[in-house]
């Protein structure tokens, strides 16, 4: 071949690269746009279990004040097609390609994923101390009733320090929480705990691997002379694969968690109501609906809940007990039921405190607030 037509057919190729190139940005650049525009426009994302954006109201106000664009970027981000498909290029890129320790927050380290939690805001600790205050001050002063508290460390307690990342002081998180607790006895539950307690893809604790803390917890506030018998559970293996809260927020090809649960022929004698809508409804320690939903950690008294009452009818003492919870307390309670004629759970997050006093009898329970570090450091939603 001559050199002018090696150059010639050189240049051809050239062109036709450059053609393809061109092509394909423009259906990258318009085809997608045009999928944005016209795909059904959807609600929740239940890989991140949350709410996603609605296209904005447009009017000339909102345009002019710069509303409408503001609102409308945050559209076209949560509604833009294969959103899920490009997290998961951009987190494996993240982590694999960039060589990044983290992505939005999300870490994987010893095999679990978390969420850094930093740094302590003592405003959030005085938010939450004086919620406990008000509730002692409104409904258990007085009242005969012996008030215990204690913090779950969350597993950045055990993982983020060890291996490299921004981590909270826990031990001046528990000290300064105690000092503001003055009215409760504080039990301390971290010896009983480890990484390992906790799902790899999920925030919260395994209910197989806590007996030991229910078990402490019993012995200090029934006294360990007036302990109940241990009860001999059954551990249940869940069907359904546990995808947890960080698994959709990585977007990292992750291997999912087994669930399992605690069964026991007092458990299931048991009655639970539920008091969500200010009549009584029967309900269950757990929920197996909820195991096909999003979070299959709901089926532990049925996720969140404002107002629960569990009743034992075969326990030897009329001891009775108040809870104040998060959703780390929904898998914990149920293990502590043997030795409580009665347990009343109540979550302040979904109820005002000020209306307790219509809906529960505060007469002589003993009474324990049990909250994660991160519902503490994070205590707004506390009402």
């Amino acid at each position: 071949m001559k050199e002018k037509e090696f150059v010639t057919e050189l240049e051809k190729t050239d062109n036709r690269r450059n053609s393809v190139l061109i092509l394909v940005m423009v259906f990258c650049v318009f085809g997608l746009s045009f999928l944005c525009w016209f795909k059904e426009e959807e609600s929740f994302s239940e890989s991140e279990r949350r709410v996603l954006e609605k296209f904005p109201p447009m009017s000339m106000e909102t345009i002019l004040n710069g509303n409408f664009m503001e609102k409308f970027e945050a559209y076209s981000l949560d509604q833009f097609p294969f959103r899920d498909e490009f997290r998961g290029i951009k987190a494996l890129a993240s982590y694999g390609l960039f060589q990044k320790k983290d992505n939005n927050d999300i870490y994987i380290a010893q095999g679990h994923l978390s969420k850094m939690e930093y740094p302590m805001q003592t405003k959030m600790l005085d938010h939450a101390a004086t919620k406990m205050e008000e509730i002692y001050n409104m409904y258990l002063k007085d009242q005969g009733s012996t008030c215990y508290f204690s913090i779950i460390p969350d597993k950045n307690y055990f993982l983020a320090e060890k291996n490299g990342y921004l981590s909270m002081d826990y031990d001046e998180l528990f000290s300064y929480m105690k000092e503001k607790i003055h009215f409760a006895e504080y039990i301390d539950i971290c010896d009983f705990l480890s990484l390992e307690d906790y799902y790899t893809t999920d925030t919260h604790w395994r209910q197989e691997k806590i007996t030991d803390v229910a078990k402490h917890l019993k012995d200090v506030m029934l006294n360990e002379a007036m302990q109940t018998d241990s009860t001999e559970f059954e551990t249940k293996e869940l069907e359904f694969p546990f995808y947890g809260v960080y698994y959709g927020q990585a977007a990292l090809p992750i291997k999912p968690d087994v669930l399992y649960y605690l069964e026991s022929d007092i458990l299931r004698q048991c009655k639970v109501t539920s008091y969500d809508t200010g009549k009584a409804k029967e309900t269950v320690i757990y929920n197996m609906e909820k195991a096909k939903g999003n979070d299959a950690y709901e089926i532990f008294l049925s996720g969140t809940s404002a107002l629960q009452v569990i009743e034992n009818p075969n326990v030897k003492t009329k001891k009775e007990l108040i809870v104040f919870r998060d959703s780390f307390g929904s898998s914990l309670i149920p293990l502590l039921a043997d030795s409580y004629s009665k347990i009343t759970v109540i979550d302040i997050r979904y109820v005002q405190s000020r209306m307790l006093g219509n809906l529960v009898d505060f007469q002589g329970q003993d009474t324990l607030f049990i909250y994660s570090t991160v519902i503490l450091n994070n205590s707004m939603s506390l009402r």
